[in-house]
């Protein structure tokens, strides 16, 4: 088969991505300590990270039932992100499926697949560690997730990978610096950050590499569909159940943290780089706008 030059560069990035991949990798069975006790007091996320912080239901939780509501919220951000991870492999087998085994591309697609599989398996050990159930997404994003693997392709596919994954990146790298958290989760959070790195860097390129062929209707979809999906996305990291943790109503609770600044805020600054990003590639604006302000992603402009 004959590659041209737009194959070889990006043969180029796979090869260097394949030998990362083989010099620092992590197996989180071996390398977490999962019968290691939690820290008694320590809380499993950052308060001003929290859905509720800064609102009249925050103030009226005590110390106990603020790191009890993070403790939840942890778990359902880590449940959604294997929600995430799953609809990630169905996409790259996708890819796999229709392309050149032997090209590295592909084969560094099959490396980061083996990567998202381990990483879903680490999050749902963290969230059995901790003691929480595994909320996922709610039931309609959940019931419209199965949509995705025959709706998505293109840049939009790798660049709601993006999405996912640079909000959670962001999250996760603040949270791992901070010493008062519990060394569980920060120990979680350092693997996924460290290998993310490289399926980032992935992702981008061929952001970059799709956005170059695509004709004007083609690039009204693409630009829709991941709106869609990212505001799919940022609704879904916190389940409204895990209010009932701490004793608030649900529906109540749910709707506080939409309204929030502070969680528009979390959400807007957790996802400002993949947003200038996707912004100058040319897949932020009409008809994806609406949804895009209504994910909180998008600041003033």
């Amino acid at each position: 088969m004959t590659r041209t030059l737009d194959d070889h560069g990006r043969e180029k990035t796979a090869e260097r991505l394949l030998k990362s991949s083989a010099n620092k990798f992590y197996d989180p069975e071996v390398d977490i300590d999962w019968g290691a006790p939690l820290d008694e007091g320590k809380p499993f996320q950052l308060e001003h990270r929290s859905s509720l912080y800064g609102t009249h239901l925050w103030d009226r939780l005590t110390e106990e039932q603020r790191i009890e509501l993070g403790r939840h919220e942890l778990a359902s951000i880590a449940s959604n992100g294997i929600f995430f991870e799953v609809l990630l492999m169905q996409l790259l087998l996708k890819e796999v499926y229709n392309s050149d085994p032997t090209s590295r591309h592909v084969q560094y697609a099959l490396t980061e697949i083996a990567d998202e599989c381990r990483h879903s398996t680490m999050f749902a050990r963290s969230v059995e560690t901790v003691g929480a159930p595994a909320y996922g997404p709610v039931k309609i994003v959940h019931r419209l997730g199965k949509l995705l693997p025959f709706i998505g392709y293109g840049p939009a596919l790798y660049g709601s990978i993006l999405v996912a994954e640079e909000i959670l990146d962001r999250i996760q790298r603040e949270s791992m610096a901070d010493e008062n958290i519990q060394p569980l989760v920060r120990m979680v959070n350092r693997i996924h950050v460290l290998e993310e790195a490289r399926h980032v860097t992935f992702a981008r390129e061929e952001v970059t590499r799709g956005m170059a062929k695509l004709s004007k209707p083609e690039l009204l979809y693409q630009r829709w569909l991941i709106a869609i999906v990212s505001f799919a996305i940022t609704r879904s990291l916190i389940n409204p159940r895990v209010y009932k943790a701490v004793g608030l109503n649900p529906r109540e609770a749910f709707e506080t943290a939409l309204a929030n600044p502070n969680w528009h805020e979390t959400l807007r600054w957790s996802g400002e780089r993949i947003m200038a990003f996707l912004d100058e590639a040319g897949l932020v604006g009409q008809p994806g706008t609406y949804w895009w302000r209504k994910s909180f992603l998008l600041g003033a402009r």
